[in-house]
């Protein structure tokens, strides 16, 4: 995908690629605007809510690694909300990583936002030829791939399959990873399916401690459909379930506490829930 020069100035309309592959989207009440794919991975409100999650604070100028960053919108809200943080994104994907760049110039961000191309289940010796260094961020997070391979029916976007499905041990090759980048006592933050919180706490285990698990639930009295789980790397302090937030009312509209990540863009503060 061959993408327009961005131009001081320039609307969001400019940045269209031909044949319409690409639309920019308003994110955080247009605090973002953000090119993605038309047709393929596009981002939800999962990625609102991991960088809302991430326990960045300014005046620090933290480091952020976010591993399968795809167009990059949550690294760019995280930089949004706090306005020191440095991040990186790595991802898999050319025409992602491509659109991610532009989208980190398109909102001003590109002195302290970067994004990598590259698969995080590589041997750390390639890993680091792309300049990454092993325990050199503050904070990790990650949206890892939600589906194993053959469990659900391929999407019809190759994109989208690679972006939403894994091999069977394709999810501990990726927490591996983000054990290796994060500094001692750093601190991880991911999100998931709910069903998937005994597989991803298992992985956690002896690599995290202080492990916190935060539900999302659709409506009041349904199961939650997503999960938040956050820990800190190296430390023994026991498991944390917390009651977690609902994200829509009775009507459907979203309820205020959700709409305080997605369009205000406040954090989520899990190690004070």
């Amino acid at each position: 995908m061959s993408l327009p020069k961005i131009e001081p100035g320039m609307q969001p309309s400019e940045f269209l690629c031909e044949n319409r592959k690409t639309t920019c989207d308003a994110f955080l009440d247009g605090r973002l605007t953000v090119c993605q794919p038309a047709r393929g991975p596009r981002a939800a409100i999962d990625a609102l809510f991991l960088a809302a999650a991430v326990p960045a604070v300014a005046g620090k100028a933290q480091r952020v690694l976010e591993a399968g960053a795809a167009t990059g919108v949550a690294s760019l809200a995280l930089c949004r909300r706090v306005g020191d943080v440095r991040a990186t994104g790595v991802e898999l994907q050319s025409t992602l990583v491509e659109l991610a760049r532009k989208n980190a110039a398109l909102n001003a961000m590109e002195d302290r936002l970067r994004f990598i191309e590259a698969d995080v289940t590589l041997p750390w010796k390639q890993l680091e030829a792309e300049g990454l260094e092993r325990e050199s961020f503050e904070h990790v997070a990650a949206n890892p791939p939600y589906y194993e391979t053959g469990t659900v029916r391929e999407r019809a976007h190759g994109g989208t399959a690679t972006a939403y499905s894994f091999g069977s041990d394709q999810l501990e090759k990726w927490l591996r990873f983000l054990t290796t980048v994060l500094a001692p006592r750093g601190t991880v933050t991911l999100v998931n399916r709910a069903d998937a919180l005994a597989t991803l706490l298992n992985l956690l285990d002896g690599r995290f401690g202080a492990l916190t698990v935060f539900p999302l639930f659709p409506a009041e009295g349904s199961t939650a459909s997503r999960v938040l789980v956050q820990g800190i790397k190296g430390s023994r302090a026991p498991l944390r379930v917390l009651r977690g937030l609902v994200l829509h009312t009775a009507n459907g509209d979203y309820t205020s506490e959700a709409n305080a990540v997605l369009r205000d863009a406040q954090a989520l503060e899990l190690n004070g829930s």
